[in-house]
């Protein structure tokens, strides 16, 4: 089946589940998020034997945990005819689809990514067509079949969610030209290439976050947190910690915390070269490194490091343009620095940025507001992770109330379009209809300009 074919399908598929109520709408949106719930373990094991990358057991969690949270956020909220919000005296405002949705997902996150787009675009009366990775295209298929073998236990119209079988840059960029509403997640070339569509499109900037641990604040308490986050899925999600920026006094106990947490961590120049080298080959990430183990990355380096190593440590030699390390790694490598006050430390943070990462997040591990608060003033990011994981809760949490996603906007500094986490906002229209206030005066001069 050719593109324009499966847009007219689409289209079709839409304009029926457009008339849906909102209580039809929540339940085909919940069948898909509990369909994953449901199947977390055998999706997890089928996206990492077809991408040959992440961790299993962390799949099962994130399709348990994401299908969790994500549903949560949307059951209850309006997204059908008139909305609750009343925040603007005398407007009523009536959400309207956006229509077909053209997703493009990632082989990084083959599963959880078009769970998401699927949820928020059928929150929004929406249909959805996916363009996956050629690398995940199998998992695409399978979702699409099981999403909508549930939806049509519900009614909803058939070719509701489609699939790209046999994904290509063309038949991508041809999607995305004939969808009304682009959802780009992966590279800058392709996020590029979407806003490039003629459509609305929303897509992400690169990762690189920044872990700054204030002077004094309790290793014990942080280390473990950086840690999982950087060991997790190993080390695939854009919000994983890439760093850590301590302060020059808690630096030698920073470091045996990380042993002590299953870390490998080396400040000798030969052999930080040969992480870097193995890593950044001509300057660029290497793709057959990228999800795979620290066991992996250590062999590709020619590094003897004990079993059971969870991540890699190197002590890097400058920061920003100065070395390789300071990009985003994606897989279990983390580069620390040393810095003197906060304000060197935020610097460190600025300048790793510059090169990669601008735009989507830090993370921050302090008892000190005042310091999170300059963090989030002096540093160009969307998100300050404050004591958390980022790796697993900078998309959202029930621990925080940022927005449960997949697709984290990083706003200009991204070259994105939003600087929020996307969620199913982002695929309606919303008509206003505004009536005249009662009391209402027109003021005079004098108040206006006085």
């Amino acid at each position: 089946m050719d593109i324009e074919e499966m847009v007219a399908l689409s289209r079709e598929a839409q304009g029926k589940f457009g008339e849906f109520t909102q209580e039809r709408v929540d339940a085909a949106v919940r069948a898909v998020g509990k369909l994953v719930f449901d199947q977390a373990a055998p999706l997890a094991k089928m996206a990492v034997e077809e991408t040959r990358m992440g961790v299993y057991e962390d799949k099962v969690k994130k399709n348990l945990g994401k299908a969790r949270i994500i549903w949560h956020s949307l059951k209850g909220k309006r997204s059908v005819g008139v909305l609750d919000d009343r925040s603007e005296p005398g407007i009523v405002k009536i959400a309207k689809p956006k229509g077909v949705v053209a997703a493009v997902t990632p082989c990084t996150n083959p599963v959880v990514t078009p769970m998401f787009n699927a949820m928020i675009a059928l929150k929004g009366g929406n249909s959805i067509i996916f363009a996956p990775h050629p690398r995940a295209r199998r998992c695409a298929r399978r979702l699409v079949d099981l999403f909508n073998a549930e939806l049509a236990r519900l009614g909803a119209p058939e070719n509701l969610v489609q699939t790209v079988d046999e994904p290509s840059n063309e038949l991508t960029a041809e999607l995305m030209r004939a969808g009304d509403v682009v959802v780009a997640t992966g590279g800058m070339g392709m996020v590029r290439a979407a806003y490039s569509s003629g459509k609305p499109a929303y897509g992400v900037g690169v990762g690189n976050v920044q872990c700054i641990v204030d002077r004094g604040y309790s290793l014990d308490l942080c280390i473990p947190k950086i840690v999982e986050g950087r060991a997790f899925d190993n080390g695939i999600i854009c919000s994983g910690e890439q760093t850590i920026i301590c302060h020059r006094d808690d630096y030698p106990a920073m470091t045996k915390t990380l042993a002590a947490n299953k870390v490998y961590f080396t400040a000798d120049r030969a052999e930080t070269a040969r992480v870097r080298d193995a890593l950044f080959p001509g300057g660029v990430m290497a793709k057959d490194l990228v999800g795979q183990s620290a066991a992996a990355v250590a062999a590709a380096a020619g590094i003897g490091i004990p079993e059971g190593t969870r991540a890699l440590a190197v002590e890097a030699e400058g920061v920003g343009r100065a070395d390789l390390l300071s990009k985003e790694k994606m897989c279990p490598v983390l580069s620390t620095y040393r810095y003197e006050s906060f304000a060197e430390a935020v610097a460190i943070a600025n300048a790793n940025l510059a090169i990669e990462g601008r735009g989507h997040s830090i993370s921050l591990h302090t008892d000190r507001g005042e310091n999170a608060e300059y963090a989030g003033i002096h540093i160009p990011v969307c998100r300050v992770l404050v004591n958390q994981i980022c790796s697993t809760m900078n998309g959202g949490s029930f621990l925080n109330s940022l927005t449960p996603t997949t697709t984290l906007g990083c706003g200009s500094w991204g070259n994105n379009s939003i600087s929020e986490n996307l969620g199913f906002k982002h695929l309606i229209n919303v008509i206003r209809v505004a009536h005249p206030l009662d009391d209402a005066k027109v003021p005079a001069d004098d108040e206006i300009w006085g």
